[in-house]
């Protein structure tokens, strides 16, 4: 393309398009000029292809991948682990014509109980940003975009899309950017996606700050920033603040204010050809021809058996385990045959094959015995769909009572127990003294069953890592007392989070940052400086082939690992440079901040605090039985897989509307609620009814589309 010849003869219209997406996964074409439409798609652990834009909620989406969500994969502390998966799923984006996967999320882990900490990889900046990059260089490297998310300080569900998350620039700097600094440097993601909520009191889609000083002047980013869907609040002021693309767009407030503003001179040319010319590049370079050729789907469930076999954490083992093939087995809970192996919201995938636990069992003969006839007891638990998801924060810890009261039960009768555990964050475990093991999975994909069963039986040696430490209790979380609370999220203990809180202040958790057992046993020598350099030798001491990470820590800090798998008997010398580390002086001092009143209704006020007028309830309760409508739909279906994902969605839907501005809403539903819409339900809320009325009869004027109006 000849990009200054492009933007030369587009008219301030075609622009405005052009910097706004379409069709909820798609970037406007300009037919008159020859430019392309650029196709996306979710997610961040396997695609969430839709078949037209109105099934995107509704699950009706074609078959991809499922493979180990980030929560998993990070466990591995491999990044050929997130490599492969990356390449894996370039071919079928390549397959279905998506030019762009949305991800990965590389957000800190702050706090267990944020619903979407399965989508993201590590409370330690180092290790998110390696795994990251290498996803990341894994999808570019097949002619795939990325979108690097969700930027920045985005922690929490309850309030992402209303919050204000309040933290001192040393805070954002030495812990929450530099797993995306370290990922734009080194794997060079052609987007970036910018978080919903505030920062320091400004959007993120608007925080010049964030989006120019730091990432593109700092960083040297020379790609597209987008938004996430339906976070942008001023377009005018984004576009000045570096935000080149509105999505899902189809906003006519959007493209109107744009208009108004390069009329009137409050926007110049120069700053919108900038994210032209930004949109121009990434066309050009990731609109390719369509790869028309067959995916090998059965190649890639074995790869996520792989992947999740190599990332699954050993937390205990009582020497019961692997499992001998002759030994008789009881076998308990519903993730046995009802597995969790991926996360609930816009990641939710409609896998190409499933295997269960069950299924691997099956397959290769396993019975299982009655209890008083068995050797061996295992149990599968863990977090449901219901308990962690995407869109909502989980309430606490806990798993849920009858699952620990079959734990108990189980523990009673005297025999061994093995606990097989899955979901995507931390729980609390009051069994674990009394079992006698507990093999993690996450969330291991749609072949984590065999994965489950190759680990169970010692055909594969466990050799994760926890990404995250496992406090006893969420007690013991430093930001446990005000964490999602309210619409300010103040980050009060500053760089204390995850391991760097419980080992300063000597703290015990139930398992720390960088564990996870073997099946063999390994030696370490001490860490030796040579040079720029830290040489360990790791050796192999006990009688199977295993995996092992050699972990660097300087002034108790992750600095830098590596895995090495190793015979028995076999040493491998590691050397190390440490991470850099940023050595200026930031301010320490968190900015001033306040709550906002919750009245009288805004177009930031979130749809559930409608509830709190009269007339708002009202509005409130219209919305809910529409959504509640689908509901009922999916009830009278047929039980089965496809009736348990729409239930999600439902589930995911519903908590997303609670949470939602009416603001975010009307930026993310094309035309169900128009913005002149959006500003009649405030109006009415607050009691304003003439003038909530007049609203509605408003109407956003803008020029068609380039696209349509070659159909004219």
């Amino acid at each position: 393309m000849d990009y200054e010849r492009l933007i030369s003869e587009m008219t301030v219209e075609e622009k405005a398009a052009l910097v706004s997406g379409t069709d909820y996964m798609y970037t406007n074409p300009i037919p008159r000029l020859g430019i392309p439409s650029l196709r996306m798609s979710d997610g961040p652990h396997g695609l969430r292809v839709v078949n037209k834009e109105d099934d995107y909620i509704s699950n009706t989406t074609k078959i991809s991948t499922a493979f180990p969500t980030a929560a998993t994969t990070a466990c591995s502390w491999n990044p050929d682990v997130t490599r492969k998966m990356g390449e894996a799923m370039a071919e079928e984006a390549r397959y279905y014509g998506i030019h762009t996967i949305l991800g990965p999320g590389v957000n800190i882990k702050r706090n267990p109980l944020c619903g979407r900490n399965f989508e993201y990889f590590s409370e330690d900046p180092y290790l998110a940003g390696v795994m990251g990059a290498s996803q990341i260089e894994g999808i570019q490297s097949k002619g795939v975009g990325v979108s690097l998310k969700h930027f920045a300080l985005n922690n929490s569900e309850d309030f992402r899309l209303v919050g204000n998350s309040v933290a001192s620039e040393n805070t954002i700097r030495r812990l929450y950017l530099r797993q995306f600094e370290y990922i734009v440097k080194k794997a060079k993601p052609c987007t970036v996606m910018c978080a919903y909520n505030r920062l320091n009191g400004v959007y993120c889609s608007e925080n010049k700050w964030l989006l120019t000083d730091i990432l593109r002047n700092e960083w040297g980013f020379d790609g597209v920033v987008m938004s996430d869907w339906g976070a942008v609040n001023n377009r005018v002021d984004g576009i000045k603040a570096g935000l080149d693309l509105e999505m899902p767009g189809d906003t006519t407030i959007s493209r109107r204010r744009i208009l108004d503003a390069v009329s009137d001179g409050s926007l110049s040319l120069k700053d919108l050809d900038k994210a032209c010319l930004n949109i121009l590049k990434w066309v050009d370079r990731y609109v390719l021809p369509q790869d028309t050729s067959p995916v090998d789907w059965k190649a890639h469930h074995d790869l996520t058996a792989e992947l999740a076999a190599d990332s699954a954490v050993l937390m205990k083992n009582n020497g019961v385990l692997p499992l001998d093939k002759s030994v008789k087995l009881h076998i308990e809970g519903k993730m046995y045959d009802q597995m969790r192996y991926q996360g609930a919201g816009s990641s939710l995938i409609h896998p190409s094959e499933l295997t269960t636990p069950k299924d691997a069992f099956e397959k290769r003969g396993i019975k299982n015995y009655p209890l008083d006839e068995c050797d061996i007891v295992l149990v599968f638990i863990g977090l449901t769909d219901y308990e962690e998801s995407e869109g909502c924060d989980r309430d606490n810890m806990n798993l849920a009572d009858y699952q620990l009261k079959l734990i108990d039960d189980l523990c009673e009768s005297g025999k061994k127990v093995v606990v097989v555990l899955f979901g995507g964050s931390p729980v609390e475990m009051p069994f674990f003294d009394k079992v006698d093991a507990v093999l993690n999975m996450y969330l291991p994909g749609q072949n984590g069953g065999t994965a489950v069963y190759k680990l169970l039986f010692g055909e594969i040696n466990p050799s994760g890592k926890l990404a995250e430490s496992w406090p006893l209790r969420y007690e013991d979380v430093p930001s446990a007392a005000t964490y999602s609370q309210s619409l300010t999220e103040v980050y009060s203990e500053g760089c204390e989070v995850g391991y760097r809180y419980y080992n300063s202040h000597d703290i015990p958790v139930r398992c720390s940052f960088g564990f996870g057992l073997s099946y063999t046993s390994f030696d370490h020598s001490d860490w030796i400086k040579e040079g720029d350099e830290y040489v360990q030798t790791v050796t192999n001491t006990g009688d199977r082939y295993g995996g092992e990470v050699a972990q660097l820590y300087i002034d108790g800090e992750l600095r830098g690992f590596e895995k090495v798998y190793l015979k028995p008997g076999e040493s491998r010398t590691v050397r190390i440079t440490p991470q850099p580390v940023d050595t200026k002086n930031y301010s320490d001092v968190l900015p001033p901040y306040e709550e906002p009143d919750k009245l009288p209704i805004t177009i930031e006020s979130r749809v559930g605090d409608l509830n709190l007028t009269f007339f708002g309830r009202i509005m409130y309760k219209m919305v809910m039985f529409y959504i509640d409508s689908e509901k009922r739909q999916i009830k009278k279906m047929p039980d089965g897989a496809e009736k348990d994902n729409k239930l999600k969605d439902y589930h995911f839907l519903h908590k997303v509307i609670e949470a939602n501005s009416i603001r975010s809403m009307s930026m993310s539903s094309k035309n169900d609620l128009p913005y002149n819409y959006a500003q009649g339900v405030v109006n009415l809320a607050n009691g304003h009814i003439i003038k909530g009325i007049k609203c509605f009869f408003k109407k956003i004027k803008v020029p068609k589309l380039p696209k349509e109006q070659q159909t004219d």
